[in-house]
């Protein structure tokens, strides 16, 4: 049966949403951002962060900035559940048009839920895939229990380098090893949590960490899609929601971190038929490379949405007033013609989507009591 959700804008009145399929929730969505103000399509596709758990610092943040989204750090996970649920709720200003709230919960070595006991890529990669399917199943578990509706949790890297940085996040040592865990990843957290594939072209080809400069790869476009390209097609084939970019140039391609490349999103589009909402890594990494071209947070943004990212996201150096002069910086980009509102209006409708699927299926609305993590 269609389910009805009313929309408030904050500026349009409200936008009736029924939710009857895939096609009438295009509809909806599209709707729903056709009501938005300039103002509200440019905020709904920012993913921020303050480091805090102070609720009404926090619900402020998302009532003041109206962004789109909220990842949460460690620095935002208080010491239970019961206690994050508390974040997670002030964080949701409207639960009928709810925040895309993420988390980076890979499990090992990047965790921010201090109780998931679960597998990570540490042993995962030496385990059969149905063992990352169910580790996923209850990692995905925890992160909705919290009122969380997207982890970017699944590393579709690819390196048999141990001294590799990302190595140990890897959840395979080889393309086909990584893909059978990778997808069996995106199939056990389904129930649960939206998936996310990181660090789309693949950090294991790219040396070095992205967190302190841009990483780049002389790998051809042939070579790429024979091997590290192996993993994101198979979990993009399986349905995988989201796609992280990461800040990383494979030059012969694009000398343009992967981020910035409008070449790499239509790779991602066109070739492999991805479909989902794009994500970038934090932009405050590119700021970190040191790199002159970078320096300015607002100018990335808008060159991130250009290049054909639906949700630019910032943590380093993220700040209340981050989120407003990148919002104040997309209007200007707009206005200006350096931003299509085309661009603009198609990254909200896709995050709008989203955004209304989580609250038509109780994603990170209400505690989940059938989310019994996995034993």
């Amino acid at each position: 049966m269609a389910a009805e959700i009313d929309v408030p804008m904050a500026s349009s009145g409200t936008v009736s949403v029924i939710a009857a399929d895939e096609a009438g929730a295009v509809a909806e969505a599209k709707a729903a951002v056709s009501a938005m103000s300039l103002r509200e399509q440019a905020a709904s596709v920012v993913m921020g962060h303050i480091p805090t758990t102070d609720e009404a610092a926090l619900r402020a943040y998302m009532q003041e900035s109206g962004i789109g989204g909220f990842i949460l750090m460690g620095a935002n996970v208080p010491g239970d559940e019961d206690a994050l649920r508390a974040v997670t709720s002030a964080l949701t200003v409207n639960a009928a048009f709810p925040p895309l709230l993420a988390i980076d919960q890979e499990g090992g070595d990047v965790s921010r839920l201090p109780w998931d006991g679960f597998p990570s890529a540490r042993t995962l990669k030496d385990e059969p895939a149905s063992a990352a399917e169910s580790a996923f199943a209850g990692r995905g578990a925890l992160v909705r229990r919290a009122g969380v509706g997207v982890n970017f949790g699944i590393v579709a890297d690819v390196t048999s380098d141990p001294s590799s940085f990302i190595y140990r996040r890897a959840l395979g040592t080889g393309p086909e090893s990584s893909a059978e865990r990778v997808v069996a990843a995106v199939q056990g957290e389904r129930p649960y949590a939206l998936s996310t594939l990181k660090h789309f072209p693949g950090h294991g080809a790219a040396p070095g960490d992205s967190h302190a400069g841009i990483p780049s790869s002389g790998m051809s476009y042939d070579q790429w899609r024979a091997t590290d390209g192996i993993p994101f097609e198979g979990a993009i084939e399986a349905d995988a929601p989201l796609l992280m970019f990461g800040h990383l140039a494979y030059t012969a391609i694009d000398e343009t971190p992967a981020s910035l490349s409008a070449e790499w999103h239509r790779i991602a589009r066109e070739d492999l038929g991805f479909e989902g909402v794009v994500v970038t890594d934090d932009l405050g990494m590119l700021q970190s490379s040191g790199r002159p071209e970078y320096a300015d947070p607002v100018a990335n943004a808008v060159a991130a949405l250009v290049a054909g990212n639906d949700l630019v996201l910032t943590v380093v150096f993220s700040t209340p007033e981050t989120a407003s002069r990148t919002v104040d910086g997309i209007i200007a980009a707009v206005e200006s013609g350096a931003l299509p509102s085309e661009r603009l209006r198609e990254a909200s409708e896709r995050v709008t989507l989203l955004r209304l699927s989580i609250a038509a299926e109780g994603r990170g609305l209400l505690p989940c009591a059938e989310c019994a993590p996995a034993e």
